[in-house]
């Protein structure tokens, strides 16, 4: 069993930055790829970033790239995803997950989940 603790969320204007970590605890951390997936109210989970499990590989969705970066350190036990300028539409809760496949996109193919930290952005 896997588990996923994310914190960092907050409020913050438009335009400015925010680090969300995860922290994870259980099986070997080191095996899996590390996602990160957003849900705002009224709307589909959808992926946000992902990394593999050495850190050599990343994967962004389109809406982010260039503004968010996602990193980890296997020593810590440590998912990052580091958001600059942020906009209204970045705001959802945010979570983090675990998979065994190779830089998936899917939530469905992700095994554990944490529960999420809400980030809202002010225009």
């Amino acid at each position: 069993q896997v588990q996923l603790v994310e914190s960092g969320g907050g409020l913050v204007q438009a335009g400015g930055s925010l680090r969300l970590s995860c922290a994870v605890s259980g099986r070997t951390f080191s095996v899996y790829t590390m996602g990160w997936f957003r849900q705002a109210p009224g709307k589909e989970r959808e992926f946000v970033a992902a990394i593999s499990w050495r850190g050599t590989m990343t994967y962004y969705a389109d809406s982010v790239k260039g503004r968010f970066t996602i990193s980890r350190d296997n020593a810590k036990n440590t998912v990052a995803l580091q958001m600059n300028s942020l906009k209204p539409e970045d705001t959802a809760v945010y979570h983090c997950a675990a998979t065994r496949k190779i830089g998936s996109s899917r939530p469905g193919d992700y095994d554990y989940w944490g529960q999420g930290t809400q980030v809202s952005v002010s225009s």
